[in-house]
């Protein structure tokens, strides 16, 4: 059975192992290698991203650590209580997660930020092993459809039961899931998410978790997109 984190040095997938050993040797001061989850391993709170950012995460070994996703996302999880302190963008800046796990669908820097299916399906158990190990998880916020797709199947799901859409929110087993695009620059710059529309979506989960009158119901089916 996997463990909730992969070894730094995972050599699971060639392809993205020698992405990162080629990285090691033009930045060897970087991280480079499968970046743990951070946060509470007790929250009732699970953020799934896609994977590190070459520059972000595995520059700096924290996810959403380094690149513009870090700062529209902390400074979210900040404005609804699951974030304390001041994000600076680097691993020691004393940022505290409040009661949330932040993690990815893949652990290591993929090329073009693409990995493959057979990469998403290799980190799965590392997935599938932190949400399991998390004893009071009640809800997961997936960013974009790999996430999503991947962190249903490591529930137990099928993608189709819980279809990925922006706003779109599925009972999964004991579990409530609400998805999101995923805050990269690219779909903040082409409007495709703004940040009203992604501060709903934890605005939904906080509410959910608080047991707020009028918290979204789960459905079994999500918006299209």
């Amino acid at each position: 059975m996997a463990t909730p984190e992969a070894p730094r040095d995972c050599r699971s997938c060639p392809r993205l192992a020698a992405f990162r050993d080629a990285q090691a040797a033009r930045e060897p001061t970087w991280f480079n290698g499968a970046v743990p989850s951070f946060g509470d391993p007790d929250g009732r709170l699970a953020v799934v991203g896609l994977a590190p950012g070459l520059r972000g995460a595995n520059r700096t070994g924290r996810p959403f650590t380094g690149d513009y996703a870090g700062d529209l996302l902390y400074a979210t999880l900040t404005r609804h209580g699951f974030a304390s302190g001041r994000f600076e963008a680097r691993p020691d800046d004393g940022l505290r997660l409040v009661d949330c796990l932040v993690t990815n669908a893949v652990r290591c820097v993929p090329p073009e930020n693409k990995p493959t299916g057979a990469e998403i399906a290799a980190c799965r158990p590392f997935l599938g092993a932190r949400l399991a190990a998390m004893p009071n998880l009640a809800a997961v916020v997936t960013l974009g459809r790999i996430a999503h797709d991947s962190a249903l199947r490591a529930l137990g799901a099928r993608p189709k039961d819980a279809p990925f859409g922006h706003g779109a929110v599925a009972a999964v087993g004991g579990v409530t899931v609400f998805a999101s695009y995923h805050c990269s620059r690219y779909n903040t710059n082409t409007g495709r998410l703004t940040a009203a529309m992604f501060d709903a979506v934890f605005a939904a989960a906080r509410a959910h978790l608080d047991g707020a009158r009028g918290a979204t119901s789960p459905t079994r089916a999500g918006v299209g997109g």
